[in-house]
């Protein structure tokens, strides 16, 4: 079965992506079957969001994708999750200027997501830029980490702070895999930018 990536570096990077976010998101399978559908179901709407971010990489991985859609269906699942997880539903925080931050950061990661895939040029973007959603999406999970290690640990601890970096693993992948398919496609065709 051919791969869309050759490099083994690219391959490893993006296989060990894929394996961690399916350990998390069975870790949180888990969690909501522990605790039930009554009190977790956002976590299970959020999880099916993660498995289907994970199919696409599977699917782009092995071509059977195409950049356009890869891009496209992700940044969608994405950006569902960014405003179902922290600008419709955000955690309970007690900080009101950590909620306040977490809050912009989230707006701004939302907006970040519909600039670039809104754009009819999508393959202009630059890897910094790439890298700048995944860095925000970072110190949004680094703000949460801070606020939960915070608060007294219960039973609830361990999955919060499993489900805070499943997003930000995401987001490294669909960048790792958005940056790997763009170098392949300027050494294919040295005449782009």
């Amino acid at each position: 079965m051919k791969t869309r990536f050759k490099n083994k570096s690219q391959i490893f990077d993006i296989v060990v992506n894929a394996a961690a976010v399916i350990l998390s998101v069975g870790v949180m399978l888990y969690g909501v079957s522990h605790f039930g559908l009554a009190d977790a179901w956002p976590e299970l709407v959020l999880n099916l969001l993660y498995l289907a971010c994970v199919a696409m990489m599977v699917m782009y991985f092995f071509g059977r994708l195409d950049s356009m859609r890869f891009n496209y269906w992700c940044s969608i699942c994405v950006g569902v999750a960014v405003l179902l997880r922290d600008i419709l539903f955000p955690p309970p925080l007690e900080s009101y200027p950590v909620h306040l931050i977490c809050l912009a950061l989230a707006v701004l990661l939302l907006l970040m997501l519909t600039y670039f895939y809104a754009r009819k040029d999508w393959e202009s973007y630059t890897k910094r830029n790439l890298w700048m959603l995944f860095v925000i999406d970072m110190a949004i999970a680094v703000m949460y980490n801070i606020v939960i290690y915070n608060n007294p640990v219960n039973e609830y601890t361990g999955y919060l702070l499993t489900e805070i970096w499943i997003r930000p693993t995401i987001i490294y992948g669909l960048v790792a895999c958005f940056v790997s398919g763009k170098e392949k496609n300027q050494t294919a065709d040295p005449s782009r930018k």
